[in-house]
């Protein structure tokens, strides 16, 4: 038997600061999959795919099924994930008004694959020459848009569940691994070409002083409730967090600022009238940096419910259908699946 104080090192304790579990030596798990799912939304949401065919763009994340977890071992980082997403899709070919529909197969995005070995499955929901077309665009430009998105998403995981899983000791520091991915820049002679950001959207950039042409947008809505019940839907951040499925941040007071869809919309309360009036600055990510819309909703009530006209004035002409489409799909569509305010009457 050994003497005491000449004992084999390697099954000493040390002295531990934190009492239970030096420098987090033995296993430690946190969960990642609530994050997960939000981080997926937000680099999904909205990602737009063109070329000289037309446009489409991925409207909805219906079905997000699996788990991540950070783990360390002896100072030794792990991330296990594994996910089965299914997304909507829609489009337009150019000088079309039809609107076509599909849907996105994600069935293996796992640490067990490499971003380029994830699987992208693309279906339409008709099968018309013109389906096939943006098809065509789907898997020509969108399929390596999307494993550049979730590659996006796995940095992000190890970087964000990296910090705190390694903890120091009263003999050393030991630092944290934190994985960052630096996105490459984009050098180009001609400013109005687009690049993809991390939150999904197309971003832009624009010299300022450039003149930006503008159109204003107006829409009524009706909705089956109270005029009291919309406006907190529209101010309270629980409910807005409901409708948009997302995090939010909101101060629904007068200079307060919002930012939903994980930073895809922000802007400004100007103005709040309890169940009457919101003003607010409002902005998309990918518009030309500093330009707001202003958009004015005048609430009222009805006999049979609740009515919202709404005004936005200075939306940039190339932006005009997809905001329009936002409110529609976005807004109105989630509060009333949500909420259960009824159906349109307009």
């Amino acid at each position: 038997m050994a003497k005491w104080g000449e004992g084999d090192p390697r099954w000493i304790v040390e002295e531990r600061p934190d009492a239970t579990n030096v420098n987090n030596w033995h296993w430690t798990e946190k969960n990642a999959s609530a994050w997960s799912k939000e981080k997926l939304l937000n680099l999904l949401m909205f990602l737009k795919i063109e070329n000289e065919k037309g446009t489409c763009e991925i409207c909805e994340l219906s079905s997000i099924e699996g788990e991540a977890t950070a783990n360390n071992r002896k100072a030794k980082l792990i991330f296990f994930y594994e996910w089965v997403l299914k997304l909507e899709w829609k489009g337009k070919l150019k000088d079309c008004e039809t609107e076509l529909k599909g849907q996105i197969e994600i069935p293996n995005l796992s640490d067990e694959n490499e971003p380029s070995d994830i699987d992208i499955i693309i279906t339409t929901k008709m099968n018309t020459e013109e389906s096939r077309t943006l098809k065509s665009i789907m898997l020509e430009n969108g399929i390596e848009l999307i494993r550049n998105q979730l590659a996006q998403y796995i940095s992000a995981l190890k970087a964000e569940f990296s910090v705190g899983m390694i903890l120091p000791t009263d003999k050393k520091e030991v630092t944290p691994q934190k994985n960052i991915t630096t996105q490459p820049k984009t050098t180009t002679a001609n400013p109005s070409i687009e690049t993809s950001s991390p939150n999904g959207l197309q971003k832009q950039s624009a010299n300022p002083g450039v003149k930006i042409n503008t159109t204003k947008l107006t829409c009524t809505e009706k909705f089956l409730c109270a005029v009291e019940d919309i406006y907190k839907v529209l101010t309270d951040k629980n409910r807005v967090e409901a409708f948009t499925r997302s995090s939010v941040q909101m101060e629904a007071t007068k200079g307060g600022k919002f930012s939903l869809f994980g930073g895809n919309v922000t802007g400004v309360f100007l103005e709040l009238e309890m169940d009457k009036k919101i003003v607010q600055k409002w902005r998309f990510s990918n518009w030309p940096e500093a330009h707001y819309s202003i958009v004015t909703m005048n609430l009222s009530q009805g006999s049979d419910g609740a009515v919202i006209n709404l005004v936005q004035t200075g939306v940039p002409d190339k932006e005009v259908e997809r905001t329009k489409q936002g409110w529609k799909e976005n807004f109105w569509g989630r509060i009333r699946q949500t909420f259960g305010f009824g159906i349109n009457l307009f």
